[in-house]
């Protein structure tokens, strides 16, 4: 599988967070407001943010690669952080190790709002669409679990 990117020097796309601190903000945020959260939600909401950063700010959130698993996109090292609560809530207090922005967090916390309010199964449905980053990585299952890359994230999640 080969893509073919803009060569845009203003883009950084390593990131300066972890997404497990990511997680860790969005898990605390809705545990304070007692809001629900699944890993599932979590998933797509972390996948949503990286995305709003990169189209809007021209950069990443967090530096760990998204990947294209069968429920649609998913970071690796925050599915195994909170697997073990399956489909369960996700109620915690633990604070990221590094601060986030005023800017970041009024991103997150849009992006958070706009999709915990969504049914967990209609966010696997939006991330699997025809043309977006994770059908055109997954391919059916030829992609199981191959990053997505931030470039992919950043010029078709918008189209």
């Amino acid at each position: 599988m080969f893509f073919f990117f803009k060569d845009d020097k203003n883009d950084d796309f390593e990131g300066t967070h972890t997404a497990n601190d990511v997680a860790r903000y969005i898990i605390s945020k809705c545990t304070r407001e007692n809001k629900a959260i699944s890993n599932l939600q979590l998933q797509k909401i972390l996948y949503y943010v990286q995305a709003t950063f990169l189209i809007r700010q021209k950069r990443a959130l967090f530096m760990d690669e998204v990947e294209a698993w069968q429920f649609g996109p998913v970071v690796r090292s925050v599915y195994r952080e909170y697997c073990g609560y399956g489909a369960a809530a996700i109620y915690e207090r633990k604070e990221p190790e590094e601060a986030f922005t005023a800017e970041e967090k009024a991103i997150i916390d849009e992006v958070v709002s706009d999709k915990l309010s969504k049914r967990p199964w209609d966010l696997v449905q939006e991330t699997h669409a025809e043309g977006k980053p994770w059908d055109l990585v997954y391919q059916g299952g030829a992609g199981k679990m191959q990053v997505i890359p931030k470039e992919v994230i950043a010029e078709y999640e918008c189209a």
